[in-house]
């Protein structure tokens, strides 16, 4: 007997690794202004978001101003996805030790227990994140008003100079420890949203006879329309969630990269804010974190999976 889940063939690692930078690409020019914004803010509790966003507006190229940083920034975004959908795949698979998505359920993924998508989320992105932490570095120092680099090039030059080949691991023990809680949450969340989404779609909207494979049933496009939106709330759900727990980590990794110098470390970063600006500097750019993250992990994931869904449902 064939039908639904028992015909998806498996997509491939390579698959995967390709989806994962395809949706980090796409998110990560969308959503630049956002980012950069999120930096200027970030970086001095002296700049409000009306007055980074009027700072720019009012100065010459407005518009090539807003995607400042983009190349570094869809660079970043682009392969971090790639590798983070790659080894996530990975682990994933590892732990699931050949189980299957569930039919009645909008994932091309397979279905973990919760310790295991929290772990494997936070593992994923730790690694990822090591590896692309240079070019974070390039791109929040190329942001931000404090620096006046003309080229990415100029700029890595300008760090091994001052700083050594150390500069470009700036703020890792932070973006580390906002990263694995992060991923993990977000992973952990995402499922557990799409489970509870995808039974209010069914309550809501009863299918015929009962029930139905969302994947590979009659009801093609509909059921692929029902799964990439599950997929859409779900990610939002969980990217608002984890954002909000983790934004301090974001605002402290910020000033370690743009001010190593400064701040020292994690610890000494983090009393140097409270002890001089307050328990709100953690929260800088938590308004424009959330909404960029909401809108980029949402479309990244959604896009991720429907790629997967897509590779695993042609004949």
């Amino acid at each position: 007997m064939s039908n639904g889940v028992q015909d998806r063939k498996k997509a491939s690692a390579a698959f995967h690794f390709l989806a994962g930078l395809g949706s980090g690409c796409s998110t990560a020019f969308l959503l630049q202004p956002a980012d950069l914004l999120k930096t200027r803010v970030q970086q001095s509790r002296s700049s409000t978001l009306s007055q980074a966003f009027r700072q720019i507006i009012n100065g010459p190229n407005p518009v090539r101003q807003l995607w400042r940083g983009t190349t570094p920034s869809v660079i970043r975004t682009g392969f971090g996805s790639a590798l983070y959908f790659g080894m996530l795949n990975s682990m994933r698979s590892y732990a699931a030790r050949g189980a299957t998505s569930s039919a009645a359920s909008s994932s091309a993924l397979p279905k973990l227990s919760n310790i295991a998508n929290l772990s494997s989320g936070a593992l994923a992105r730790v690694a990822a994140g090591f590896i692309m932490n240079p070019v974070t570095v390039l791109k929040v120092r190329y942001e931000s008003s404090y620096y006046s680099y003309t080229s990415l090039a100029g700029a890595a030059r300008h760090i091994v100079a001052s700083e050594g080949v150390r500069g470009f691991f700036a703020g890792f023990g932070a973006t580390a420890v906002r990263d694995a809680p992060y991923a993990g949450l977000y992973v952990l969340v995402y499922e557990q949203a799409k489970a509870r989404v995808g039974e209010l779609k069914r309550r809501a909207v009863p299918m015929e006879g009962g029930g139905g494979a969302v994947f590979g049933d009659a009801g093609g496009a509909a059921t692929a329309t029902s799964a990439a939106s599950t997929n859409f709330v779900s990610g939002i759900v969980a990217a608002v969630s984890a954002t909000t727990i983790t934004n301090p980590f974001d605002a402290i990794k910020t000033r370690l990269q743009l001010m190593p110098a400064k701040y020292g470390n994690m610890v000494q970063a983090a009393g140097m804010m409270l002890r001089e600006e307050g328990l709100r500097s953690m929260f800088d750019g938590l308004s424009l974190r959330i909404g960029r993250k909401a809108l980029s992990s949402a479309l990244a994931w959604t896009v991720y999976e429907e790629m997967i869904r897509r590779a695993e449902t042609l004949v």
